[in-house]
C-alpha cells in the first residue's frame, strides 16, 4: 500500500499555576517547531512530515516535552482543549492578526477562543483527497474536547460550532465545510473568488487591497475544515479539536489509512463504505446533516457512530475529552481554571506515555 507523509499541528492554551490564561511567548522560544498563534495565550506545536507513525510519535513527543518543560520553567501549564471554557479577551499580537481582526470585526472572537488540530497529508490524488477529507468531517466527534464555549455548556464540539458560525454571514464561506470538488481547477477558482471577496470585505473596513496582498496569500484566507496548501505542498485537514496528542495520533493514523487508498481506489458518491477499490461517500447534503450531528452530539449520535464505522473507524479506541467535561450549564471562571489545570495534568501524563514499543510501528499501517 502506498504511504503518504503526515504532519501534525496542535494548538494549546497556556495558563499560569492558578489556571488563568496567560502569555506563552517564552515557550515558543524553546524550540523552532513551537510557534506563537495570533493571541498570546495560544501556541502551536508543529511536526515535520513523516511516513513512519513511530517517527511522527517520537517527534511530537519530543517537541511537547520541550514545551512542557519550558512552561514549567515559567510556572505555566499547557492545556489541550478546543476552547478555553470561558472567554479569552487577548488582543492579536501581530500585524496580520490585527488586520484580520479589523476585517472580521466582532466575528474574530470565535477564532480567539478556539484551538484546533491540523493534520497535513502529502499531496497525491488531490481532488479525491479533498473530497474524502471533506466526507470525514464527522470524524471530529472522535476527538471533541470541549462542550463549553464562553462559559456555557453547549455542543459536543463547541469549538467547531463557534468557529464555523459565530464569524457572521459574510465570513461563513471561509470557515464552514465546503462542497465536494469536481476538479483542481474548480478548487483554485473557488479560492481565487474567495480572495477577491475578501479584498472587498477588507476594503469595506478600510483595509487596502495592497495591505491584504502583503499579509495574506489567497490560500491564507481559506480557513475551512479542508484546504489545499500548495506552498507546502499538503492537503490540510482542520476539522479536529485540539486534544490529547495520543488521540490526534490515533486519528491521523486512521485517516491516513483511508486517504492513502486514493492512490488506487476511486472516491465516489454513494452508500458510505471503505472498499479497497472504491471509497463511497454520501451526498453533500447528507454529509452536512451528519457533520452537525457530530458537532452537536458527538458519538452519542447513532447516525454519526454508524457512519464512522461504515468508513472503517473503530470508535471504541477513542475517548473524547468532551465526555469528561459534563457539568453545570454555566461554568464560573474559578471552575474553568480548575478544569484547565486538570487537563494540563492529563496532557503531561499523555505525553509521557506517547511513544510505543520500538517494534510496534514502522510505516503507517496498510
Amino acid at each position: 500500500m502506498y504511504t503518504l507523509s503526515v504532519g501534525i499541528e496542535l494548538e494549546l492554551w497556556v495558563v499560569d499555576e492558578t489556571g488563568r490564561l496567560c502569555d506563552g511567548t517564552e515557550i515558543t522560544q524553546a524550540h523552532q517547531r513551537i510557534e506563537p498563534e495570533f493571541i498570546d495565550p495560544l501556541i502551536e506545536v508543529k511536526t515535520e512530515p513523516h511516513t513512519s507513525e513511530r517517527s511522527l510519535r517520537r517527534e511530537l513527543q519530543s517537541i511537547l516535552q520541550t514545551a512542557i518543560l519550558a512552561a514549567e520553567g515559567a510556572s505555566k501549564r499547557l492545556v489541550p482543549l478546543g476552547t478555553p471554557l470561558t472567554t479569552s479577551d487577548a488582543a492579536p499580537n501581530c500585524e496580520r492578526g490585527r488586520v484580520f481582526e479589523t476585517i472580521y470585526g466582532s466575528g474574530v472572537e470565535s477564532a480567539k477562543n478556539c484551538a484546533g488540530a491540523h493534520i497535513h497529508f502529502g499531496q497525491d490524488e488531490i481532488v479525491d483527497q479533498l473530497n474524502l477529507l471533506t466526507a470525514l468531517d464527522p470524524a471530529l466527534a472522535l476527538v471533541s474536547s470541549s462542550s463549553y464555549y464562553a462559559g456555557t455548556h453547549g455542543a459536543n464540539s463547541s469549538r467547531a460550532l463557534a468557529y464555523r458560525t459565530d464569524c457572521g454571514d459574510d465570513f461563513r464561506c471561509y470557515m464552514d465545510l465546503c462542497e465536494y470538488e469536481d476538479s483542481l481547477a474548480e478548487w483554485r477558482d473557488r479560492v481565487d473568488e474567495k480572495y477577491r471577496l475578501f479584498k472587498r470585505l477588507a476594503a469595506d473596513k478600510g483595509v487596502s487591497p495592497d495591505t491584504v496582498e502583503e499579509l495574506f496569500a489567497p490560500e491564507d484566507t481559506v480557513l475551512n475544515p479542508v484546504r489545499l496548501r500548495e506552498c507546502q505542498p499538503t492537503v490540510e485537514w482542520r476539522a479536529p479539536d485540539a486534544t490529547l496528542p495520543s488521540q490526534i495520533l490515533q486519528l491521523a493514523t486512521d485517516v491516513e489509512d483511508l486517504v492513502s487508498r486514493t492512490q488506487t481506489a476511486s472516491v465516489e458518491v454513494g452508500e458510505p463504505a471503505a472498499g479497497e477499490d472504491c471509497i463511497q461517500i454520501p451526498e453533500f447534503e447528507t454529509l452536512q446533516d451528519l457533520s452537525w450531528k457530530a458537532i452537536e452530539s458527538g458519538l452519542e449520535s447513532a447516525d454519526v457512530e454508524s457512519y464512522l464505522q461504515d468508513l472503517g473507524f473503530d470508535t471504541s479506541t477513542y475517548d473524547p475529552l468532551s465526555s469528561r467535561l459534563h457539568g453545570p450549564y454555566q461554568l464560573s471562571n474559578s471552575e474553568a481554571r480548575t478544569r484547565r489545570l486538570q487537563q494540563a495534568g492529563r496532557l503531561q501524563a499523555d505525553v509521557q506515555n506517547l511513544t510505543p514499543e520500538e517494534s510496534q510501528y514502522t510505516m503507517f499501517p496498510a
